[in-house]
């Protein structure tokens, strides 16, 4: 295994960060500095996704042309059949694996857990979109699980050309009691304004796929009855906040990328406005010129490109508690913001070799990254700890 030491970038406004008048910044909030080590685990072939049992301390990982791989604690990584076909393509491919919120037990095997994916699934002619799913693995031994039972629970309506912004990262409430799931506007735009479908939005549904009663459109037909938030462009990270409030991560354009505290039925702006510009160059009017709109806690310009992210509640790194830490590609590496409220500032950024995917807590505080490599099966599980 290879370890390196890694020092922090302190950020500041001019270099890295910039936000609308609603939204907060890092600027004048040094640290002192945290060094890290880096030590990589495995390897995986465009690894998308990971989840860790806290039980057993075995992951999932999902890699994007589909294959579910298991990963032990003592370091073998074994494939888990039965994963569904995906459409690979562009950003398209498998993509989040949680664990259903269920008593996990202390045995050493992942058997009988309940799962929850999603992945590009392909349409009629040249169409496509997310679904989700949710199987049981049925494991022989600790090393020897396969995926049964997986019954597809929610796609994103219509299905349509194109291969980008699916988003799919999934989350359960705290309560366990609701799926939430993060639904890309498909690279269409003017879809994340319409209510009767459920692009550009964020859903919440019950754990068998089914709309929840109280949400804000329940009165309202299929798939409008799903709709927590809406006005949302590609969001890659959902996470609840130590104090259970829900926030999302998304892409901008050309600049603007966001960090929201989702509230329900609230519409976050897109593509009426954003803190960045369409890719051409045309102007999008930004956030402070439309005030009856959510508006992000801070956004950026130049992008960060986020992955996903996790408000980090260990104890190995202690100044970080109940922070926001996101992966980034445009670093690359990792980023982390402090909340305030229901704003957020940029506190430091951390860079890494390449672009990261995803971020995970473990259940000793230690904190896992899935690096997208440059070349085919070059990505990486890495793991961090306290250099000191």
């Amino acid at each position: 295994m290879k370890a390196r030491i890694l020092l922090p970038l302190v950020s500041t406004l001019g270099l890295f960060t910039a936000s609308c008048s609603q939204a907060a910044t890092g600027e004048n909030a040094p640290e002192s500095a945290m060094p890290f080590r880096v030590e990589q685990v495995a390897g995986f072939d465009e690894p998308w996704a990971m989840a860790i049992d806290p039980a057993t301390g075995i992951a999932l990982v999902t890699e994007k042309k589909g294959h579910l791989r298991m990963l032990l604690p003592d370091g073998r990584n074994v494939l888990v059949p039965g994963a569904p076909k995906v459409d690979y393509g562009g950003q398209g491919g498998f993509g989040d694996v949680i664990f259903a919120p269920e008593a996990h037990t202390s045995g050493s095997s992942l058997d009988g857990h309940t799962v929850y994916l999603s992945w590009a699934e392909a349409g009629s002619g040249d169409t496509r979109g997310a679904a989700v799913g949710r199987g049981t693995l049925a494991c022989a031994s600790e090393a020897s699980c396969r995926l049964e039972g997986l019954t597809v629970i929610w796609r994103q309506q219509p299905k349509v050309t194109g291969r980008g912004h699916y988003s799919h990262r999934l989350a359960f409430s705290p309560d366990g009691q609701y799926l939430f799931i993060s639904s890309g506007e498909r690279q269409k735009m003017q879809p994340a304004q319409d209510l009767t479908n459920n692009l550009g939005t964020i859903v919440r549904l019950l754990p068998d796929g089914t709309p929840a009663p109280s949400n804000p459109f329940a009165d309202k037909p299929s798939p409008t009855n799903q709709i927590w938030s809406f006005g949302h462009r590609n969001v890659l990270g959902i996470a609840f906040d130590p104090e259970g409030r829900l926030w999302d991560l998304e892409h901008g354009p050309a600049g603007g990328d966001e960090l929201n505290l989702v509230k329900p039925g609230q519409n976050y702006g897109w593509p009426l406005v954003s803190d960045g510009d369409h890719y051409d160059g045309k102007p999008i009017p930004r956030h402070s010129t439309r005030p009856d709109l959510a508006a992000p806690a801070i956004s950026w310009n130049p992008v960060i490109a986020p992955g996903d992210f996790i408000f980090y509640t260990g104890s190995q790194f202690p100044a970080w508690t109940g922070q926001a830490v996101i992966a980034s590609f445009a670093v690359p590496g990792l980023v982390r913001v402090r909340i305030d409220g229901e704003k957020a500032i940029v506190e430091a950024r951390y860079p890494l070799d390449n672009r990261i995917r995803e971020i995970e807590q473990g259940p000793d505080g230690t904190i896992w990254l899935l690096e997208d490599g440059p070349a085919p099966g070059s990505g990486h599980l890495l793991k961090l700890t306290p250099a000191n």
